[in-house]
């Protein structure tokens, strides 16, 4: 198990490797990063960031959003994955948050889950990237990371990988955590093919020492 040192070595080690550079859709207002993060499902960055310009070109308001026709938001983002779907989520939201919070996204992670389309990841990465606030948001390469160095177990799900990142991480840190460890998982910690002989931080990995030098943790 990667101790508390340990685990603040590891994220000292993937700050000065990475920029802390944030895709174009969770740069701006809540609100925006809200939809940026509902189009980027299933989706690549450079494909989400097209879309997510083009709509909000188009319709830069959630008064506009809220009143365009969901025809034309498919259009916009059709290059994204289940594009007709999220097209029809990103009205609701928008009519939602226009009438139920006066235009304003909730700041409170249990309002935030009663929208269309918002699971765990979406609200965490709004309260986080929108609002400023220590909360982790756990993607397929944060889930990979943490359960190949055995912070979390192979059965663990969201909440309890959340928590158990929560408890090592300095509050100050948690912020940065899903930048630096999905620049990790792009780049060398990938599935089903990690790259594990460059990996900076191979020496902390309990996956590295057992599969590439037959030691048991």
């Amino acid at each position: 198990m990667v101790t508390a040192e340990e685990f603040l070595e590891i994220i000292k080690i993937l700050e000065d490797r990475y920029s802390i550079q944030l895709p174009e859709h969770v740069r701006e207002d809540p609100f925006k990063i809200l939809v940026g993060t509902i189009l980027s499902q299933r989706t690549k960055d450079e494909i989400t960031d097209k879309a997510y310009e083009a709509l909000f070109r188009k319709y830069p308001s959630i008064q506009s959003l809220a009143n365009a026709s969901v025809r034309e938001i498919e259009k916009l983002i059709k290059p994204v994955g289940f594009y007709r779907i999220k097209a029809r989520r990103i009205k609701q939201v928008s009519k939602i948050i226009l009438e139920k919070y006066s235009g304003v996204l909730p700041k409170n992670r249990e309002e935030l889950l009663k929208l269309p389309g918002v699971g765990d990841k979406t609200a965490d990465i709004v309260l986080s990237f929108g609002y400023n606030l220590p909360e982790i948001a756990i993607d397929t390469h944060v889930e990979t990371v943490v359960k190949r160095l055995g912070i979390a177990d192979e059965e663990d799900k969201y909440m309890e990988i959340k928590r158990k990142l929560e408890e090592i991480t300095p509050i100050e840190k948690r912020s940065i955590l899903n930048i630096i460890f999905v620049s990790l998982g792009k780049e060398v910690c990938r599935k089903p093919k990690p790259r594990c002989t460059i990996c900076p931080i191979n020496r902390f990995c309990k996956y590295y020492q057992k599969i590439h030098l037959g030691r048991e943790s």
